[in-house]
């Protein structure tokens, strides 16, 4: 294949629409968040990870984990994570079985938050989506988001 090749045209092409979706969805909940909860998107999705841990085997993330679920480095997780619980919405402590791991979890009022946040994080995802379905060059994309289930 050549740069010029058809193909590769129509890839990026492709690339270059689904990067614009997700940039106009950002883009939409981040104010909606912002607006009414004082959250960014990564901060609303942080806590929605983490608020998915249990107790039982594997239940708990390790921070690499984490920073791949809200698509961060480490080293920017881990200092939104400081954040957040310098706003008191999270926890750090020490893993019982394993003195040198650190457990992040979600405090009361974190789960507060995100209780109140999800509607305007769940509307605002719908408004996006419906917006983006009236261009042509995104309905596709959105479709396929759509069909998107995640297992039981």
């Amino acid at each position: 294949m050549t740069a010029t090749d058809p193909a590769l045209t129509a890839l990026a092409q492709g690339w270059c629409a689904l990067s614009l979706l997700h940039g106009k969805i950002e883009a939409h909940v981040e104010r909606a968040l912002q607006a009414k909860h004082g959250l960014s998107v990564r901060e609303y999705s942080l806590l929605d990870v983490l608020s998915r841990q249990h107790d039982g085997e594997g239940g708990h993330l390790q921070m690499k984990q984490v920073a791949d679920a809200v698509v961060l480095s480490q080293s920017a997780t881990t200092r939104l994570v400081t954040r957040l619980e310098e706003r008191g919405l999270l926890s750090r402590y020490l893993c019982p079985t394993d003195r040198r791991g650190i457990y992040t979890d979600v405090s009361e009022s974190g789960a507060r938050l995100l209780a109140e946040a999800q509607p305007t994080n769940d509307a605002a995802l719908r408004e996006a989506l419906d917006e983006a379905a009236k261009r042509p060059e995104l309905a596709p994309l959105v479709q396929a988001v759509e069909a998107v289930r995640t297992p039981a």
